[in-house]
Parts: structure tokens; sequence; C-alpha cells
């Protein structure tokens, strides 16, 4: 099937130590750097903070769409992503990831079934599935 979309960025200089990032439309323009706690001076964002953006707004996006097709109202939720940067027994790296689910007004059965359902339908999920370990957590106020 044809993409429905397609986003274009380009990384340009030295990558994550002082690069830059620039979507085709200009929207998305940003310093690349190195996070302090890698030993860097910070000062820019990194590709971990851009999955980690990309990855919970579209985990959002699906779960707010898997209850609006299960005519469940989420009055207030918010998706919250870890991806951490891990060393792999080849020298190379590989990233992992964390989703902490939080909704307001559901009981924890109803609102963990969302999100079981929302990380079958969501891109990121979908592409990263079986690749990285991947852990959800779901926690509601009636918790």
């Amino acid at each position: 099937m044809p993409a429905l979309y397609t986003a274009i960025a380009t990384a340009t200089g030295e990558g994550r130590a002082g690069g830059r990032a620039v979507s085709d439309d200009g929207t998305l323009d940003l310093t690349l750097a190195v996070p302090a706690a890698l030993g860097g001076r910070g000062g820019g964002t990194n590709p971990e903070q851009l999955f980690a953006a990309g990855w919970a707004s579209c985990f959002h996006s699906a779960l707010k769409t898997v209850a609006a097709a299960e005519k469940t109202p989420l009055s207030d939720s918010a998706v919250v992503a870890e991806i951490g940067l891990v060393t792999t027994e080849s020298g190379g790296f590989t990233i992992e990831a964390a989703l902490h689910t939080e909704i307001s007004g559901l009981d924890q059965a109803t609102a963990e079934r969302l999100v079981a359902r929302a990380h079958e339908v969501c891109p990121y999920s979908n592409a990263t599935r079986g690749n990285i370990a991947v852990r959800l957590t779901t926690t509601t106020d009636a918790s």
C-alpha cells in the first residue's frame, strides 16, 4: 500500500554532536547535542528525545482513536515515553522503551485494555515490535 504521508527530515553537521535536523517544510529545525548524561555539553536535543516525543504523541493518538472506536470517552490522558540508549554485546547500540499511560476517569481494567489495543495499532509500536524491549504501564485516578 502507498504511504498515507511521508515525513522528510535531513540531518547535517556532526550528527548528535552538534549537528542539525531540519524538516522539509522548515517546521522542525533543531540543533543536536550529546546530553550531559552521556558526557556531552547538552544544549540541544538528541535522537532519543525526538524518538520519545514521536512515539508518545503517536501512541496518544492511537489511544484516542481506539477509545473513540469503542465509544469510551477520554477526558484526561497523557503518554510519557522513555527511550533508553543501550549498548549491545557487539559494541553497537540499541534502544529500549517504556510507555507510561495516565488516564483519568476510567477503571484500571478498561484503561489497560485501551492501552493494549493502542499498542496494537500505533505505527511506532508496530515498527518496533519484536526489535526492542518495550514496557507498558497504565495508571488511572482509580488506581
